[in-house]
């Protein structure tokens, strides 16, 4: 199983979504950004680490959501999810294909990691706004 964390970016009431390369495992879908935990790093430090070598951003963790396991052909990961909000920086993309700041109406019409659907039930269900992660 492995241990993966990932972000649900807040920013004006838009949510950070990207796209997996086309080199990636689950080419051309789409995600909440992170990724795995190494060797004796909490989960938030993994997620403020991968969020900042991935994308060039600055987070704050306002909440942590229920973690999500997954059963791929091929693996198996144990899905992470936190809510945060953007703090600074400007989108270096160093491995994926795309990135969108979408409304929560507008996410629901993506081609997802299959992963990551259960997290965005979740996060819709919760009635999250900018505000309450202020």
């Amino acid at each position: 199983m492995i241990e993966v964390t990932c972000a649900i970016i807040l920013k004006e009431n838009k949510i950070l979504v990207t796209q997996r390369s086309e080199k990636m495992k689950l080419p051309l879908k789409w995600e909440f950004p992170g990724g795995k935990i190494e060797k004796n790093e909490t989960e938030e430090n993994c997620l403020l680490r991968e969020i900042k070598e991935e994308l060039n951003l600055e987070i704050e963790i306002i909440e942590k959501l229920e973690s999500k396991s997954f059963d791929y052909e091929t693996f198996s990961i144990n899905l992470i999810p936190f809510v945060a909000k953007y703090l600074k920086g400007e989108i270096v993309l160093s491995e994926h294909k795309d990135f969108k700041w979408l409304t929560k109406e507008e996410l629901k019409f993506l081609d997802w990691a299959a992963a990551d659907i259960p997290v965005l039930d979740e996060y819709l269900k919760l009635n999250y706004d900018e505000s309450r992660a202020l």
